[in-house]
């Protein structure tokens, strides 16, 4: 049918697309025809079968194949022309959703320096349990919808934190949300149209990326550095692009670790005011942050920046509960949004929140948990230095560390291998905003206490 060239520096991943793509317009393969089962190509042309998973996954997304549950992958009848949707062209890839698929939340790896959470045992379950439990005894009434804006007590609850942030709002001007990701969607849907042109940290958040490709934005990305941006580029793309709104998360970014610093938070806000665009603000892990800093939304009040967090990170993700901040106007038509996406946010989880985050042990486990993180940072830091990787920046707070091997040029390709031998990696095209091959790797440093993590990486990053 076709042959693979390994040698090639178009990845595998690629090289099955293209094969599979060409025999099919070409009239070889016929619409309805069997494809290879995913293990009998895999061992036909010597790859990994995450390698062919993540090529037809690719083939289906983009209308070449169709797959049949217990029957496998078939050749899908194409139309003999198509009209493109925004976002959805020839350049348009799936491969962050395939990585929140079937890499992100696969639970069955054992070994995860890849992921994104944090486990059980380092959040707030005692605090959880202890709020269940007072739940249980006031007799919650479980009847009918919560408020449109979230339960008051906790939108009371987070104008009081963002005070202590120097962050001045009112309750009216918080939404509570089904974790940090739908008040970002929210905010995405709000503000953004097919083509208009968009800035996002460079490497960024997966997820969002996604979301912004599907509304058809032009992603234009913003090069991050260890102190936070590279800011002559900055500049030099609001003038030449005109962005309509900068999605940003300038404290413990993920991927990167890296903390902007107070003036370049600074220059992005005289930019934005200068040349009239919003700023979103991700700042889902100022509660890991062991130092006070100033944020975006306390250097505007509100003005230009939507600031947005969530509860995740120190008492559970499982009850997704999140928020936003925003001028009164903004705010009232995001809220009107979550209705229309949604009704409302759930009361319960809201009151879970609130019952966890006012326990008086609370501020006593964020402590520990910085610490521990401090500690985790150290350990993973040492250990990929030993490997030979180099390391983006060393925050020594947050969840994550961005790395690279000098002899690694597609960190895709190792994270294959990794999945076949137990482990979740994170490879750096996924955070990318135009998907580009990448020798970076996201690492969870709290996920990187196994010492069969390091063994492979040596293993596989030799230099010959």
């Amino acid at each position: 049918m076709f042959t693979l060239n390994p040698q090639s520096s178009t990845p595998l991943v690629l090289q099955i697309v293209a094969g599979f793509r060409t025999a099919i317009e070409a009239g070889e393969l016929r619409p309805g025809s069997k494809a290879p089962s995913i293990r009998q190509f895999a061992h036909a042309h010597n790859v990994s079968v995450f390698t062919v998973v993540d090529a037809y996954d690719r083939l289906v997304a983009q209308g070449y194949f169709a797959s049949r549950p217990h029957s496998g992958f078939f050749v899908k009848q194409r139309p003999t022309s198509v009209t493109e949707l925004p976002g959805h062209g020839p350049n348009f890839s799936f491969d962050s959703m395939w990585y929140l698929r079937r890499i992100f939340e696969n639970r069955a790896l054992r070994m995860k320096p890849g992921c994104g959470w944090l486990p059980g045992d380092w959040l707030f379950q005692d605090g959880m349990r202890r709020g269940l439990r007072s739940l249980a005894a006031d007799d919650v009434d479980l009847s009918g919808y919560g408020e449109p804006k979230g339960y008051l007590p906790l939108r009371k609850l987070v104008r009081e934190m963002l005070a202590e942030q120097e962050i001045a709002v009112t309750a009216e001007q918080v939404l509570l949300t089904q974790g940090s990701s739908q008040a970002m969607d929210l905010v995405a849907r709000r503000l953004v149209r097919p083509g208009d042109a968009v800035l996002v940290d460079d490497p960024g958040y997966p997820n969002l990326l996604f979301s912004l490709r599907f509304l058809g934005a032009r992603l234009i990305g913003v090069q991050r550095t260890p102190a936070g941006y590279d800011l002559a580029e900055l500049e030099r793309l609001v003038i030449e692009e005109k962005p309509k709104v900068f999605f940003t998360q300038p404290r413990l970014q993920s991927p990167t670790g890296s903390i902007a610093q107070l003036a370049h938070l600074h220059r992005v806000m005289q930019l934005a005011d200068k040349y009239d665009f919003l700023v979103v603000e991700n700042d889902i892990y100022a509660d890991l942050d062991p130092e006070p800093r100033p944020s975006l939304a306390s250097l505007d009040q509100l003005n230009r920046v939507i600031y947005i967090s969530s509860f995740s990170k120190t008492i559970s993700p499982n009850i997704r509960v999140g928020y936003l901040a925003a001028n009164p106007d903004l705010l009232e038509d995001l809220a009107q949004l979550k209705m229309i996406s949604g009704l409302t946010s759930s009361e319960f989880s809201e009151r879970l929140a609130y019952e966890a985050q006012t326990d008086g042990r609370c501020r006593k486990h964020v402590k520990g948990l910085r610490e521990r993180l401090a500690k985790a940072h150290v350990s993973a830091a040492s250990e990929l230095l030993k490997v030979g990787f180099e390391i983006f920046c060393e925050p020594k707070a947050g969840i994550f560390l961005w790395a690279r091997h000098p002899s690694l040029a597609d960190s895709a390709e190792l994270a294959y291998k990794a999945a076949e031998q137990d482990i979740l990696l994170g490879p750096g095209h996924l955070f990318s905003p135009d998907l580009q091959t990448s020798p970076w790797l996201r690492f969870n440093v709290i996920f990187c206490d196994e010492p069969a993590i390091f063994a492979f990486l040596d293993a596989q990053c030799k230099t010959p």
